[in-house]
């Protein structure tokens, strides 16, 4: 049973891993037609690329593919290795001077972790396109959550691995599910045992002194959300702020100004149309089940 992104049919993902496993990029492939999109970022320190288009009263509705990707904001070069992957496969918007597909990407901060030339680019973002499947997503360390981490308030040098995630759920003949690459300042928790999962496990009053002097880190985690359930543009981005609270389910503390979270939300539109009220709370749960899992996966065996 598949019980990550690609459960969504239509949808297809493949990772790019650097040699020395601290870094990478996972490109998530819509349909030919696209799917419509909205996402927001939050937090102080946000990697991005293609974001203002997602904002609800712009007129691009559609995307063709989303790249998560590490390297920080080198990273976001990886983006054109996809978008040229999708021109060879006649994706993208038509114009009279060809197809233009469009790809927003996020890049988490793994820079402490890698080296130079561990960094996703161009050739990174195409290799991953090309490896794209629609079969069970792969995950843990691996792709964009190569080089993921969680605790590093105490410094990246004492952080827990994290990694790459994914998780479903379905509702009323719909599916919604989630891919999230947890890199957060903070821990990961269980939300049903509150356990600690990656990170250090301080209390809040003892986190808060810490980050008196805690120096500019970059420190992100990335989600995206997708369904075949019908969804405009502005109940996609409606549903953003829902997979931001799924972060803060499990992410203590989650959303710091060192922290640049972003949102995805995709929506193939191939299966039934819902009111918004049950999806917001399917999205919290799917996301927070989507950075467990990877944080799960991500830790020594």
């Amino acid at each position: 049973m598949n019980n990550t992104l690609t459960a969504i049919n239509g949808l297809r993902v493949g990772h790019w891993t650097s040699a020395d496993n601290t870094s990478g990029c996972t490109a998530i492939l819509c349909p030919k037609d696209g799917c419509v999109a909205s996402g927001y970022a939050l937090g102080g320190a946000p990697a991005t690329r293609e974001s203002a288009l997602l904002a609800p009263e712009k007129t691009v509705e559609r995307i063709h593919g989303v790249l998560l990707s590490g390297g920080s904001a080198f990273g976001l070069a990886a983006a054109s290795g996809v978008m040229r992957y999708l021109e060879e496969q006649g994706h993208g918007f038509e114009t009279r001077a060809g197809n233009v597909p469009i790809v927003p990407a996020a890049c988490i901060y793994d820079l402490e972790v890698s080296r130079p030339e561990s960094r996703p680019d161009e050739t990174s973002g195409y290799l991953a396109a090309q490896a794209a499947s629609d079969g069970p997503v792969q995950t843990g360390r691996i792709g964009a959550g190569a080089g993921a981490s969680a605790g590093a308030y105490l410094g990246f040098e004492q952080a827990s691995p994290s990694g790459l995630g994914s998780a479903t759920v379905t509702f009323e003949g719909g599916t919604i599910a989630a891919l999230s690459v947890a890199n957060p300042a903070g821990d990961i928790y269980d939300p049903d045992t509150h356990t600690l999962i990656a990170g250090q496990g301080l209390k809040a009053e003892h986190i808060a002194p810490l980050l008196l002097g805690y120096k500019p880190q970059e420190n992100t985690t990335l989600v995206v959300v997708a369904t075949d359930i019908a969804l405009t543009k502005a109940q996609a981005h409606a549903l953003t702020m829902s997979a931001h609270i799924g972060i803060a389910h499990v992410t203590r503390p989650s959303h710091t100004i060192f922290d640049g979270d972003m949102a995805f939300v995709l929506s193939t539109g191939t299966g039934p149309s819902l009111p918004l009220g049950p999806l917001c709370v399917l999205v919290q749960d799917v996301v927070a089940k989507a950075i467990v899992q990877g944080a799960r996966a991500a830790q020594p065996h």
